[in-house]
C-alpha cells in the first residue's frame, strides 16, 4: 500500500513528466510551422502574444473567477467554524491565512484561487457548509490549502501559457495557409508533405494541448488529495466528503467551463462519464478513483 508521501511524490513526478512532454510538443509543432513557411518569426510572434495575454489574465484571474462564481467575502462573525478550520490548518501547513469567500449555491463544492500564497482565496459553497460535518470540512479545506501550498496556481498558469502558444501559433498557421503563405519550394514532394503536416498539426495541436492541460489538472487533484490528507492526518475525512459530494446532484447555476477545473469536483453534475475516451477530456479524475487512492494510503 502506498503512503501519503509516496503518493505525493509519484504525482509530482508524473506532472513534471507531462510538462516536459508539453515543452517537447511545442518545439516540434513550432519547427513544423517554421519549416512550412520558412519563417522562424512566426513562433516568436505567437509566443510573445500568448505570454503577454496569459500573464495579464494571471494577475486578474482571482477577481474574474470570484465574479463568475458570484462569491462574496465572509468575516469571522459570519461563520466562526469555517474560519477556525482555515486558521488551524494554515498554522499546521505554515501558510498565510487566505481570504474566505462564500458562493451562494447549494451544490457542495469549493475551490482555491489567487496568484500565490500571499494573495490566495478559498471559496466554499453554502451547500458544502450545510452538508459536511467538521472532519469532512477539514478534509476539503486541507485539499484547497494544498493547492495553494503546492503552487498549483502557478503551475496552472504555466500550462495555460503553453497551451496558449499552441493555439495562437495554430491559428496563425491556418490563416497564412489560407492566404498562400507557404514556402516557395512547395512544388516538390517534401515541401508539399510538410505543408500537409503543418495543416494537420495546426488542426490537431490545440486538441492535443488541451488534453495535456487537462491531464496535468487531473494529476494536481490527486496530489492535492494526498497533501490534504497529510495535513489533517485523516484521509477518511476527505474520502467521506468526496462521497457526499459525488452523490449530490444539485445543479450549480454559476457553473462555467472556464473555471470548472478549479473546483474540488466538477460542478457539472450528471454530465460525467467514465469511458476511457471521456476521461481524456475530464478536468477531474473520477471521484471513486480519488476515494480509493485516499483509502489505500497509510498515514
Amino acid at each position: 500500500m502506498a503512503s501519503i508521501y509516496t503518493q505525493a511524490d509519484s504525482n509530482t513526478r508524473k506532472t513534471w513528466f507531462l510538462i516536459t512532454g508539453f515543452l517537447v510538443f511545442i518545439i516540434a509543432v513550432g519547427w513544423i510551422f517554421s519549416y512550412a513557411f520558412n519563417n522562424s518569426a512566426i513562433l516568436i510572434i505567437a509566443t510573445t502574444i500568448s505570454i503577454a495575454t496569459s500573464f495579464t489574465s494571471y494577475w486578474w484571474s482571482d477577481k474574474i473567477v470570484l465574479s463568475l462564481a458570484r462569491a462574496v467575502p465572509i468575516e469571522h462573525k459570519d461563520n466562526p467554524e469555517i474560519y477556525h478550520i482555515v486558521e488551524n490548518l494554515c498554522i499546521t501547513a505554515g501558510l498565510p491565512i487566505p481570504k474566505i469567500y462564500l458562493i451562494p449555491e447549494y451544490q457542495p463544492n469549493a475551490f482555491a484561487t489567487g496568484r500565490d500564497k500571499k494573495h490566495a482565496v478559498i471559496a466554499v459553497t453554502q451547500g458544502l457548509l450545510n452538508r459536511l460535518d467538521k472532519t469532512e470540512l477539514q478534509g476539503v479545506i486541507a485539499h484547497e490549502l494544498s493547492h495553494i501550498g503546492n503552487k498549483d496556481m502557478l503551475l496552472s498558469t504555466v500550462v495555460v501559457i503553453l497551451a496558449g502558444i499552441i493555439a495562437t501559433a495554430s491559428n496563425m498557421f491556418l490563416r497564412m495557409s489560407f492566404w498562400g503563405g507557404r514556402r516557395s519550394d512547395d512544388d516538390n514532394k517534401a515541401g508539399a508533405l510538410m505543408a500537409v503536416l503543418g495543416i494537420l498539426a495546426a488542426i490537431l495541436a490545440p486538441i492535443a494541448a488541451t488534453m495535456i492541460q487537462l491531464a496535468i489538472s487531473r494529476k494536481r487533484e490527486f496530489l492535492a488529495d494526498a497533501s490534504g490528507a497529510l495535513l489533517t492526518r485523516y484521509p477518511e475525512g476527505l474520502a467521506l466528503a468526496l462521497e457526499k459530494i459525488a452523490v449530490d446532484n444539485t445543479p450549480m447555476q454559476t457553473a462555467n467551463t472556464a473555471t470548472s477545473h478549479l473546483y474540488i469536483s466538477s460542478p457539472f453534475k450528471g454530465k460525467q462519464a467514465v469511458s476511457w475516451f471521456t476521461k481524456l477530456f475530464m478536468t477531474h479524475p473520477p471521484i471513486q478513483e480519488r476515494i480509493k487512492a485516499l483509502r489505500d494510503m497509510k498515514v
